[in-house]
């Protein structure tokens, strides 16, 4: 009842944050005027004298109300979509490295051209993470338009880019692809030898789309690589001759929704007998445990013809949520389109602060249609 009673007075959380970003907004708004009196050559001249101002060291927040100002009027003049109030509002939210929750047909996609363009006067990239490869293709052409009237570079990367074409990608001002490409260019670069053959460069600010999803659900799937192996494989046999002398919830407990299975200090006992070890989690066996772990999960969590298929004699492991099936090896992946899954659609109304915002290089967009 009290808490009624302060919310009907001081308003709800979510309507205090709102309030908040009122002032940016009307400060956005008085900018317009100006911004439609400025000729089209005039656009990238503002976008290299922001940038110089920003490496002298001018705060981005400074520059927010005139760059989503002449950003809504590229946009405007480009593609005949002008920003909505609560498109500037959702602009400011990811900004700030927050979650923006905005229903389909709201306007993520141009939204999300706001803060995008802003941290790219940093220099540094900016990433627009998407869930595929054919929502990245369509909004680094469709946005891109936004970008490159107002001076800035567009990458894309999607499957089967060579790693020059990658690298050019990486080093435009704002870069869309898809989750999974950005992850595997991660582990590929970690595995190179030069500095000079990575196609990444520094992490600086990203915009994540179906943050939920790609963040939280498909974090469960692991991104899998792997390079030529320099040990005998025998452990890999050894270990996975006991798995199948363990038993369930005596010897270790499975989470099928957390998708996770852990040995019980019986099952330890049991497996240390079994390979004749002292103790499994003595730092000497680290390998061992890591052996035993994964053929554990291996055994009661991936299912045949579900989780991963079998075909010229190699394992391929399936992605439940992109509906992928990816070959790793040799540092490369292979991937081959099977039937994806439909994806349930989300009807988010309101922009609100996350509970837990994500850190400041990880701004996120939750949509079912692209940031």
């Amino acid at each position: 009842m009290f808490r009624r009673l302060v919310q009907a007075i001081v308003g709800t959380k979510n309507q205090r944050e709102l309030k908040k970003l009122q002032p940016i907004v009307a400060r956005i708004n008085e900018l317009e005027p100006k911004m439609r009196a400025l000729s089209d050559d005039d656009f990238p001249k503002l976008t290299a004298q922001w940038k110089q101002e920003v490496a002298n060291g001018r705060p981005l927040d400074e520059i927010l109300p005139e760059a989503y100002a002449a950003c809504r009027e590229a946009a405007r003049r480009v593609l005949g979509q002008r920003h909505f109030d609560v498109q500037l509002m959702g602009g400011i939210v990811l900004h700030q490295g927050k979650i923006a929750e905005m229903r389909t047909g709201e306007g993520k996609t141009l939204t999300a051209t706001l803060p995008a363009y802003l941290n790219a006067l940093e220099g540094r990239g900016v990433h627009v993470v998407t869930v595929n490869d054919y929502l990245a293709r369509r909004d680094a052409e469709w946005m891109g338009r936004v970008y490159r009237y107002l001076g800035a570079t567009v990458g894309v990367i999607v499957h089967g880019l060579t790693d020059a074409q990658r690298q050019e990608a990486y080093r435009a001002d704002i870069t869309y692809g898809q989750n999974n490409e950005f992850g595997f260019d991660y582990l590929r670069d970690n595995m190179k030898f030069r500095l000079s053959q990575y196609v990444q460069r520094e992490l600086n600010f990203a915009i994540v789309d179906e943050v939920d999803s790609i963040l939280i659900d498909e974090a469960r799937t692991p991104l899998i690589i792997s390079g030529p192996s320099e040990q005998s494989t025998d452990l890999y046999y050894t270990v996975d001759k006991i798995i199948p002398r363990l038993v369930a919830d005596t010897d270790y407990v499975v989470d099928e929704k957390a998708r996770s299975v852990m040995l019980t200090d019986e099952g330890v006992e049991k497996v240390e007998h079994l390979l004749g070890v002292d103790n499994l989690y003595d730092p000497t066996n680290v390998e061992l445990l890591h052996h035993v772990e994964q053929a554990l999960r291996a055994h009661t969590l991936y299912r045949r013809d579900k989780d991963y298929v079998v075909k010229d004699g190699q394992v391929i492991i399936v992605d439940e949520f992109t509906g992928r099936s990816c070959r790793v090896g040799g540092g490369r992946t292979a991937c081959t389109r099977r039937s994806r899954r439909k994806r349930a659609s989300r009807s988010r109304r309101r922009i609100r602060r996350s509970p837990r915002s994500p850190s400041r290089t990880t701004s996120a967009c939750t949509a079912s249609s692209p940031a």
